[in-house]
Order: C-alpha cells, then structure tokens, then sequence
C-alpha cells in the first residue's frame, strides 16, 4: 500500500507544534511554573534565552519528523478502519502519545529529576502538540 504524504499538511502541522510549544510555556500557562520547576531564575532565563534559536531549529525539524510520521499512521489507519479523517487523526495522535512519547517521559521521570508536576506540564505540552498536528494534517 502506497501512503500519499501532503507534505504542506506536515509543514503547516510543525509549524503549528511550535505554536503550541510556544504558548504552553509562555507566562499565560505554564511557562512560570515550569521554569520554577526546572530551577530557573530570572537571570538564568535570560542566559538560556539568548541559545533559544539553536534549540527552536532543532525542535522544528523534530516537529517536522513526528509530524510526517504521524501523518504515514494517520494514512495507513484510515485506508484499514475506514473511519472520518479526525476520528483518525485525534486516535492516532493520541495512540501515538500513549505508546511512545508517555512511556519514555514516565521512564526519564522515575530514574531522572522525580518531579512529577514536570512531567505532567511537558507530556501534556506533547499530548497537545499531537493532537493539533493531527487536526491539521486532517484538515488538509
């Protein structure tokens, strides 16, 4: 079976994962919080901000990654269960984050920094991360 990729969905749906990104951790959600969590100050904010362009790139491109792979999933299990396009991209989304991104964050907690509401903030950041891709890959 051959899977067509809309690559422009893909590139539309990282674009808005870095939306997201960039609104869950804004002061307006989470953003103080986290930063607390993660024992950052004022001072070691502005410090971190200034290599903030670096890592945007990065995680763009592994936006651009999950985005596409969802995208093959979400293809795949439509043309099998043959069920409406957001039923299949919101479980695909959510199987996804389920199976593979909750699994390893749990993991990295339990034998990493242990703090739990952490790990709530960023899971939560990629479940809904997820699910916008998958709406917008749908939508296209």
């Amino acid at each position: 079976m051959e899977v067509v990729v809309n690559y422009v969905a893909v590139l539309l749906a990282s674009v808005a994962s870095m939306i997201v990104g960039f609104l869950w951790y804004s002061p307006m959600l989470f953003g103080n919080i986290w930063a607390k969590l993660k024992g950052y100050t004022s001072q070691s904010l502005k410090v971190e901000q200034k290599k903030m362009g670096k890592y945007y790139l990065i995680s763009f491109v592994l936006a651009l990654l999950t985005a596409y792979l969802l995208s093959h999933v979400m293809m795949m299990s439509l043309a099998f269960y043959n069920h409406g396009i957001m039923q299949t991209a919101l479980s695909s989304a959510f199987f996804m984050w389920l199976g593979f991104v909750m699994p390893v964050q749990v993991t990295s907690q339990i034998f990493g920094e242990k703090k739990w509401k952490l790990l709530l903030i960023d899971s939560g950041y990629q479940l809904v991360s997820l699910l916008f891709m998958g709406i917008v890959i749908g939508l296209m």
